[in-house]
């Protein structure tokens, strides 16, 4: 019986700043200093560390993060002196997409890899843009053996890379002439990316190969870092070349499972010509898996069609950081290019020949979930390991410390110094609580695999679909 898959977390507090959502708003001056105080009774110890911070500063970073909001200390002074607020400096992080609840949840996440709780419950809406959009379907949820984390049946979330045969040939003497299929497993439908922007350098390259090879996955990394990564976890890594720099790393080739080359605009053939030559010379390089990496932009269901057919069936469909395509007058979100891309290899025969790796605006667990639903196989995960470090997407600049480049004004969470055992703690983290999170949407949809839940748009249901069937017959005036 094999060992179930497990993600072994471990806690690793914050070395960065971080700036809860809640606040107490505290009447000190009415206050008549009850012996029976709700501040001595809080569960988390919040209005305790506040006092110590106040006698001396160096003791915590910032005291109030550790507000739960769950209104307790409200609800018991007898005086009403206590109320809940909102931190103004908690809603300048993020952007319209990367919203300040997103990174703060990604942040608890971080610490203990657990599945996140709010005291205060769920406040935000329940439909809107891209994958917010899509409701799961949770039909199966009371049943006990499919229970999530805590059921007794086990639910597999492994997921396969490369091409498989859609038949087998054999010759007259009964040998197969068939190839074997050249397959990757990973136990997490989930690769750890680059960054979408130049930031940590080699270390946060060697954090990310080492996760990835505790959590049983691959983690994507710049052909220049490939060097900078240590043997023993080149097993794990993706390297990301071109034709500059392939020669450059081509000994290091043959110790990776996977190789992605990049692929330029969508809509020019000769760019799709130019990526198979360039697999082509990775492939007599290496024995390993080579995959293209393209960017979303208009067209980029038939140029998925045309890199299938030119060989190449395993693809990297990458987003902007919002999830939507690139270099287009009225972008589409991620949901809908996976759906058109997917549907368009079924009609040409292709699909199960091919895998889909979707990245891009992936900012939660259930992002992961509701993209394997819209066609992909697996998602790319980039931002949020970022954010997990401290990052609130604030847009200052970086500096390369490899380089010796300066900047005027350093990034808040200090990425750049994060140490590679501190990054590999907050990211495997990370991954253990989306795990956990899928095994739960799994359970509830009944489904015993992730592999099952590929394309299976019956799961789920599309805010747009409710809004035609409900609206579509009403003429506007």
């Amino acid at each position: 019986m094999p060992e179930r898959y497990h993600i072994h977390t471990s806690l690793t507090p914050g070395k960065f700043r971080r700036i809860g959502k809640y606040g107490s708003v505290d009447w000190r001056e009415d206050c008549s200093r009850c012996s029976n105080c709700v501040k001595l009774r809080c569960c988390y110890d919040v209005y305790d560390k506040e006092a110590t911070h106040s006698r001396d500063p160096e003791t915590s970073i910032h005291p109030h993060s550790e507000c739960k909001a769950c209104f307790s200390c409200v609800q018991g002074c007898t005086k009403g002196l206590l109320g809940m607020s909102v931190d103004p400096e908690y809603l300048t992080m993020g952007d319209e997409y990367w919203k300040p609840d997103i990174i703060a949840t990604t942040w608890n996440q971080a610490d203990a890899g657990r599945i996140p709780v709010s005291g205060a419950g769920y406040r935000g809406r329940f439909h809107g843009p891209g994958f917010d959009g899509i409701w799961t379907d949770m039909s199966e949820i009371v049943r006990p053996t499919r229970d999530g984390i805590h059921g007794r049946e086990y639910i597999s979330t492994s997921v396969d890379i490369g091409t498989k045969p859609m038949r087998l040939k054999f010759a007259p003497d009964g040998s197969m002439e068939t190839p074997l299929a050249q397959l990757i497993e990973i136990q997490l439908p989930a690769l750890l990316d680059a960054p979408a922007w130049p930031v940590g350098g080699k270390a946060l390259t060697t954090a990310r190969a080492k996760a990835a090879a505790a959590l049983k996955t691959l983690a994507v990394v710049p052909a220049e870092h490939l060097a900078a990564v240590a043997k023993e976890h080149l097993s794990s890594v993706v390297p990301v070349v071109d034709a500059a720099n392939l020669d450059s790393i081509a000994k290091l080739l043959a110790n990776v499972p996977m190789v992605e080359v990049r692929v330029g605009p969508a809509t020019n053939p000769e760019r799709i010509r130019e990526a198979a030559a360039l697999a082509a010379r990775v492939g007599a390089l290496t024995k390993a898996i080579v995959a293209a990496r393209v960017d979303l932009e208009g067209g980029c269901a038939d140029t998925a069609l045309e890199l299938a057919r030119a060989g190449l069936k395993v693809l990297h469909l990458c987003a902007d950081q919002h999830g939507r395509e690139r270099n287009v007058a009225k972008p589409r979100y991620l949901k809908d290019t996976l759906r058109e891309i997917h549907t368009r290899l079924v009609s040409g025969g292709l699909r199960d020949e091919v895998t889909l790796i979707a990245a891009g605006g992936i900012a939660l667990a259930e992002h992961m979930a509701k993209a394997i639903i819209c066609g992909a196989d697996l998602v790319a995960v980039d931002t949020p390991l970022l954010i997990a470090l401290g990052c609130r997407l604030c847009g200052r600049p970086h500096p390369n410390n490899e380089k010796g480049g300066q900047i005027h004004e350093e990034c808040p969470a200090n990425i750049d110094a994060s140490g590679a055992d501190y990054a590999f703690h907050r990211m495997v983290n990370l991954m253990g609580a989306w795990h956990s999170q899928l095994i739960e949407v799994l359970g509830a949809m009944g489904i015993r695999e992730v592999r099952r839940l590929r394309g299976e748009v019956g799961r789920a249901i599309f805010m747009e679909d409710i809004e035609k069937e409900a609206f579509g017959d009403l003429v506007r005036k």
